[in-house]
């Protein structure tokens, strides 16, 4: 359901054009943004008198400011880690949904997923709003398109997770896709930098960070942006740990498909045996460069097809399969 905010966007208010109110350049109408993110900042109305080293120690005293707003909402993130987690499990996706700085932060988060935990790229799926063109160069207006968020969201099926990230909490490409995600089955999440986002209405779980008014007045990509892509990396790295591709605090779900990502993994089984690099290389050549099946070969003491075997029947967790084994992990 469109916020009147939204309606304003697409002008509508229901059923027609509004009739009223600004209107935007290109014939559109005008949004007044009501959010925390669109205050004035009053500690930095001097900001363009100061020189470059005080510019960025104000900059940097708002920076601090962002961890503790996003501490204070990590037990609705904890929810949202959980819903990634069903979705997963089920044999869904996760799917982010996001434009301009929110959209390119999502879009970077589920790149770097496949190769810093081995999982396939369709387990996490970014859209942004104007596809790949809009990551380099910022498309104005196509944030505005309820409808284009709802065509995005055409491949999420039921049981699957929609995260949606906005950060005033009412881009309309955001709500269109959060609400045809329900539609098909979905659960959803919005993080935002805004408590009481129009859009938080609506999702199983909003992370509602508090971040305030930004140091230059509406410039999200700072604090907002930041605190998007800190909620965002410990979503995502909390998933993955509880999903089994971590072993304690080491990553043993990357392939080594190179030479250096090879030296990586036997530096990882290193560390995580306390065996001879040339041990750890030769058992991640037998386990033909599966990182887990090499840790649990070289744990358990047996061959890589006991240790695959192992792994399959506890869905990839190490230290299940450690313990199917009568092995007691020991990662210290």
């Amino acid at each position: 359901m469109r916020t009147d905010q939204e309606g304003a966007v697409h002008g509508e208010t229901g059923h027609g054009d509004t009739g009223d109110g600004p209107r935007a350049r290109g014939g559109g109408e005008a949004v007044i943004v009501r959010a925390p993110t669109e205050a004035r900042n009053s500690g930095t109305y001097d900001i363009d008198l100061l020189p470059a080293i005080g510019v960025l120690r104000q900059i940097n005293a708002e920076d601090t400011t962002v961890p503790a707003a996003v501490g204070a909402v990590l037990p609705e993130l904890a929810r949202a880690v959980e819903l990634g987690l069903a979705a997963l499990e089920s044999g869904a996706a996760i799917h982010y949904f996001g434009a301009g700085t929110s959209g390119r932060i999502a879009a970077q988060d589920a790149a770097e997923l496949p190769p810093t935990y081995g999982i396939p790229p369709e387990w996490v799926v970014a859209h942004h709003a104007g596809g790949g063109d809009a990551l380099a160069r910022a498309v104005e207006g196509i944030e505005d398109d309820w409808e284009a968020g709802r065509a995005d969201a055409a491949d999420v099926r039921a049981g699957a997770l929609a995260v949606g990230l906005a950060a005033s909490g009412r881009t309309p490409y955001v709500g269109g896709a959060l609400e045809a995600a329900r539609e098909r089955g979905a659960t959803t999440v919005l993080i935002s930098a805004n408590p009481e986002a129009p859009l938080g209405r609506d999702v199983d779980v909003h992370v509602g960070m508090n971040t305030g008014a930004e140091v230059i007045a509406g410039s999200t990509r700072m604090k907002a942006g930041t605190a998007q892509k800190l909620a965002l990396n410990a979503f995502s790295t909390a998933v993955m740990v509880r999903s089994g591709r971590t072993y304690s605090n080491l990553m043993v779900g990357v392939d080594a498909s190179n030479a250096k990502l090879r030296g990586r993994v036997v530096t990882i089984l290193v560390q995580a045996t306390g065996m001879p690099e040339r041990e750890c290389a030769d058992a991640l050549t037998a386990a033909h460069g599966d990182t887990r099946v090499a840790l649990v070969s070289l744990l358990a003491d047996v061959d890589a097809a006991s240790a695959a075997r192992a792994l399959a029947t506890s869905r990839g967790r190490v230290r299940d399969a450690l313990a199917d084994l009568g092995v007691a992990a020991d990662p210290h």
